[in-house]
């Protein structure tokens, strides 16, 4: 599965129905709106696309902390429900480490919702570890 890097080309239309999947609080013409100025920021968007589909979206950063080094930081994961166990996911991972060792970077960090078992399940399968707790104050 080849993985893309989403530009000022990329229909985002598409992207964001899949995002919302993920994000369903939010409407897709949000997300999109959303997406486009996180790119301005350094966001990145890599998307696997099959017979005019999006398969799977991965929203990250690359960034650099005292705790991590340089690294990826994956703000939002997901795979199309509509073709979900197909390796997408795991063709996205994969993606991702690789891209990360390219630019550098010794680590891959995201968050996953406590209540997201069957996510958990798969980044444990794809070599994620569970390292910490997140903790946040929302609304401020």
């Amino acid at each position: 599965m080849e993985v893309k890097l989403a530009d000022s080309q990329t229909d985002f239309q598409r992207i964001a129905v899949v995002m919302q999947q993920l994000r369903t609080q939010f409407p897709v013409s949000y997300i999109k709106k959303q997406m486009i100025e996180q790119m301005e920021d350094g966001y990145q968007i890599a998307y696997i696309e099959k017979d005019n589909e999006i398969l799977c979206v991965a929203g990250f950063v690359i960034g650099k902390k005292l705790s991590w080094g340089k690294h990826i930081y994956v703000d939002d994961i997901v795979t199309n429900e509509n073709t979900r166990s197909k390796s997408a996911g795991s063709a996205m991972v994969k993606w991702l480490k690789q891209h990360a060792k390219e630019n550098g970077c010794q680590q891959i960090h995201l968050d996953a919702g406590v209540q997201r078992y069957m996510a958990h399940k798969f980044y444990l399968r794809e070599g994620f570890i569970i390292a910490s707790h997140h903790f946040s104050i929302s609304p401020l």
